[in-house]
């Protein structure tokens, strides 16, 4: 289904290939990328530290790490509601792939298809 589709009608998305546009145009700000950016670094880095250390600590850093800067990009700079309330993984997985694209310069391609400017 279509972007323009579940909006209109309200229907979940049923397919990542779909959810994947929605997702970068729910990031349609460069800030609020910024800033998912940040907090999927303070995220790995403590998944990192919780592998090396065995640190239960850091497990709660990742969460706060990483959720964190997402919601405070989603309410005071996109003013949305994270997709992360209604598609869990399939955030989770968008947030790597945004940031992997971006840092391997390959998210403006995703962004043009997704008609975001």
């Amino acid at each position: 289904m279509a972007d323009a589709d579940h909006a209109r009608t309200n229907r979940p998305i049923a397919t990542y290939r779909d959810f994947w546009p929605h997702y970068l145009r729910e990031h349609a700000k460069p800030q609020t990328r910024a800033i998912h950016y940040v907090g999927t670094g303070l995220s790995t880095l403590c998944l990192l530290g919780l592998i090396v250390s065995g640190n239960l600590w850091f497990a709660a850093g990742a969460l706060v790490g990483g959720y964190g800067p997402a919601w405070i990009g989603h309410f005071f700079i996109e003013h949305n509601r994270p997709a992360t309330f209604t598609y869990p993984l399939w955030s989770l997985i968008s947030d790597y792939r945004m940031t992997w694209r971006w840092l391997t310069g390959r998210l403006g391609e995703d962004l043009k298809r997704a008609q975001i400017r």
